[in-house]
């Protein structure tokens, strides 16, 4: 049982949690919370961290998996939660690419720019996924989606719902028009309404930032806003 918090592996954790481009360098992140642990897929986990507590209520769910048990100071030292669940995981990263995405004929999708709060980043995964959403697309600047809270919020929806961050949006709503799928922007100068158009061919809706909105280089490559 690791006791410190100057252990290495606890100092590690604790950079994964905190650091987006550590988690890039390693290609893992960090899943916290017993829903989620439940729902991860066994062949991504790396590895599982457990509380001292946590092995004693749930051993049986750690049965034949690689895991390490921290105390329960140590644990809560590390968690991102107020009231930490006594168990968190490695996950590996998966890697989507846009041409396979694009495989999917009559696709719907989610073009988001520049979105940045972490709890609408995660229930924007939810509803795509409950909408059936083909896949999601992010701007670079984007929040990143492997932050602690964006997954979280997202209840399992991340392990499901392929997304891509691309690094110029426009020539990325080309691509979209020549593999045809129609865009349409959420915009203030929209001019029609969401009931009037229709979504049965391959169909992509773009938000924008909380804030500000799309930019109107973005929106105006879109068919219709």
């Amino acid at each position: 049982m690791i006791t410190s918090t100057s252990n290495a592996q606890v100092k590690a954790l604790s950079k994964l949690i905190k650091n987006a481009r550590a988690r890039r360098q390693q290609q893992v992140y960090i899943v916290e919370g017993i829903r989620m642990f439940r729902e991860t897929p066994e062949d991504r986990i790396e590895k599982i961290y457990a509380s001292e507590s946590f092995v004693k209520e749930h051993e049986t769910l750690l049965a034949g998996k690689d895991w390490e048990m921290l105390s329960d100071s140590v644990f809560a030292s590390v968690s991102d939660t107020k009231t930490p669940q006594g168990v968190l995981c490695l996950v590996k990263m998966r890697e989507n690419r846009l041409e396979d995405m694009l495989q999917q004929k009559n696709g719907l999708w989610l073009i988001l720019e520049n979105v940045q709060d972490p709890g609408n980043l995660g229930t924007i995964f939810r509803t795509a996924e409950a909408a059936g959403a083909t896949g999601i697309l992010l701007s670079s600047d984007s929040v990143d989606v492997y932050n602690p809270k964006v997954i979280r919020s997202t209840m399992g929806s991340v392990y499901r719902m392929p997304f891509v961050y691309v690094e110029h949006l426009p020539e990325t709503l080309e691509v979209l028009a020549e593999a045809g799928i129609h865009s349409y922007a959420a915009h203030l100068k929209g001019k029609n309404s969401y009931d009037q158009e229709d979504y049965t061919r391959g169909t992509a809706f773009l938000i924008g930032n909380e804030g500000n909105g799309l930019r109107d280089e973005v929106a105006d490559v879109a068919e219709c806003y």
